[in-house]
């Protein structure tokens, strides 16, 4: 009866598996293995381009539609009918072995039995590996990885030891969870197992990136570093209204989710599933969100860190996309004004752009939206996010860009921003309450982001952040893909929320030139709306002036030492000859 059920039930999912798009796992790992290195070994900033794999332009192919829409409710048919676009899946899925033989060879060799490849995923970044490889060929992750019972403090190379640094951690806190009480703890952590129900039903070719394998990495993390249970005290969950829904969301918006628990397994978009938990998963992570936003507004917390999932910031007013059902950071942003804020600051810095909630507040003074994602000319999921998106109606400024040209964008141009940008804007701003829309998929490692933040950036952006609301500070979870990454990224985030890591030693942060060709695009169009912004342009512009005529001159050097043939030195071609060898200097007035 699970079959027949499972059969009648599951809304335009249309073989969402026909339209992802297929890429060479061999050439990704390659790449990957290329631009970031295996977790044993630290992996330096590249400068590469990796657009070639996170276009827009991907394409999939339509799913078929053949549902019997006398069963379907209509309205989830219309939200889960899969379409000709790009997804987060799109960038992730590939087809890694065919296990069947494009050819028939039985008449050749009638006996041959069907040889089967035996392969793993990785539990750290759900790579495929051959069954006789021990460490994954893409993160170093050992086959039988600790990651979910220690969290990033478990040995990337042993099947189940603990690293010296893990063992010292557990002696210094091995205390704290008898010798604190809740009530004197100031950080609050938003977190329900009931969200880890929420995951996708069919097994396909490869397992999907958000799974629930990320609360539990970070969890895991914070429980062998004795923060969570022990430094910080946990809020009661609670789902959120449908009246509070409605403060964000359509009607239709909220009734497609909530039909989604009626159904076995249904995709709002290809990348976007749901099964019975999943409403109930989205409802939960609102609610946490809500309840921390208020908690943290009236003072009975300082500051807080949402454990929440599914992601929120692709979520429209009217559409779930891109892995994410509610939004999250709109939701918390609007608790926190009914419970008297009058202006709130977002900052996103998932690598993706956060196209719901830009959508949500575009049109609200009382808001201000500040992204750093990569953009790439529109062609990184999902597409939007240009420095010229600003706002509309009256609300022109409130929404900040800051889109990356590139992949491989690390600590050094994020902080550049923030100290040029975001600081700048959000003074200017003068918020009572900020909202970090925290995705870790630009940190290093991140099978999808494919940039370079580490834990320290992550940590430094949060103690900037911290000072400006008078440390009314709420870090909601977002994207991040790689349990090694996001659980110790987001381990030092909550560190600062602890008032840990307060001296940071990224100060002096150099950017590249992409970097300062970003942030002198963005404050170009944002200093039209943000006085304070002119004169740091004008010193930057100034800057950027000199930088390129130096690297002029250094051009023109290099073409003067270029090799010219001896032989011109000697005949007609001399004068070309000493020019080039920099040995010829020109006097004349003119010149």
């Amino acid at each position: 009866m699970v079959t027949e059920a499972f059969q009648r039930n599951r809304v335009a999912n249309g073989e969402a598996e026909k339209s992802i798009h297929k890429e060479s796992f061999q050439t990704q790992r390659q790449d990957c293995k290329r631009r970031h290195g295996s977790n044993r070994t630290v992996a330096t900033s590249s400068d590469e381009n990796c657009i070639d794999e996170h276009m827009v332009g991907m394409s999939s192919s339509d799913a078929t539609e053949d549902v019997d829409m006398n069963t379907q409710p209509d309205v989830v048919f219309k939200k889960a009918r899969v379409q000709r676009e790009l997804t987060l899946q799109d960038m992730y899925n590939q087809e890694s072995f065919d296990d069947d033989d494009d050819e028939d060879d039985s008449d050749w060799e009638p006996v041959q039995k069907h040889v089967e490849i035996m392969k793993w995923f990785c539990t750290n970044c759900t790579m495929v590996n051959l069954d006789d490889v021990v460490h994954c060929d893409i993160c170093g992750e050992h086959k039988e990885s600790g990651i979910l019972r220690h969290g990033f403090y478990a040995s990337p190379s042993l099947q189940d030891g603990q690293t010296d640094v893990e063992l010292e951690v557990k002696g210094k806190y091995k205390d704290l969870h008898s010798g604190i009480s809740f009530s004197n703890s100031r950080t609050a952590i938003g977190f329900d197992e009931r969200m880890l129900l929420h995951s996708e039903v069919e097994m396909k070719s490869h397992p999907h990136p958000e799974r629930p394998d990320r609360l539990r990495a970070i969890a895991a993390s914070l429980a062998t570093a004795g923060i969570f249970p022990g430094r910080c005290y946990p809020i009661s969950a609670r789902e959120i209204t449908r009246e509070e829904l409605k403060m964000v969301h359509s009607l239709e918006q909220i009734e497609a989710v909530d039909l989604s628990s009626q159904i076995y397994a249904s995709y709002f978009t290809p990348d976007t599933y749901a099964n019975e938990h999943s409403a109930q998963a989205a409802r939960l992570a609102a609610g946490l969100c809500a309840e921390l936003a208020s908690e943290i507004f009236s003072g009975r917390a300082k500051n807080g860190f949402a454990l929440v999932r599914p992601p929120g910031h692709h979520a429209g007013v009217r559409q779930s996309m891109g892995f994410c059902l509610h939004n999250n950071a709109a939701i918390a942003a609007f608790a926190a004004q009914t419970a008297g804020a009058k202006k709130v600051l977002i900052v996103d810095w998932d690598v993706h752009h956060g196209n719901g909630t830009q959508e949500i507040f575009e049109r609200n003074k009382s808001v201000l939206y500040i992204s750093l994602h990569r953009h790439e000319g529109g062609r990184f999921y999902p597409g939007t996010g240009a420095a010229n998106e600003v706002g509309t109606e009256g609300a022109e400024g409130y929404c900040v860009n800051v889109p990356w040209s590139r992949g491989g964008v690390g600590d050094n141009d994020y902080v550049f921003a923030f100290q040029n940008v975001v600081l700048p804007i959000a003074s200017e701003f003068a918020p009572d309450f900020t909202i970090i829309s925290a995705g870790f998929d630009a940190a290093r490692g991140d099978p999808l982001g494919c940039c370079d933040v580490t834990p320290a950036g992550y940590a430094q952006m949060t103690h900037m952040l911290d000072a400006l609301t008078g440390g009314k500070l709420l870090v909601i979870l977002e994207g991040g893909y790689n349990l090694r990454s996001i659980s110790s990224s987001a381990t030092s985030v909550i560190k600062v929320l602890l008032g840990e890591n307060s001296g940071c030693e990224l100060d002096q942060c150099v950017p590249s030139r992409a970097g300062l060709q970003t942030v002198l695009e963005v404050l170009k169009i944002q200093m039209n709306f943000w006085s304070s912004l002119e004169p740091r342009f004008a010193k930057l512009q100034s800057q950027w002036e000199l930088y390129a005529a130096q690297n002029k001159k250094k051009q023109l050097k290099k073409i003067r030492r270029a090799v010219a043939p001896i032989w011109w030195k000697w005949g007609r071609k001399r004068l070309l000859y000493h020019i080039l060898k920099g040995h010829l200097r020109v006097k004349s007035k003119g010149y």
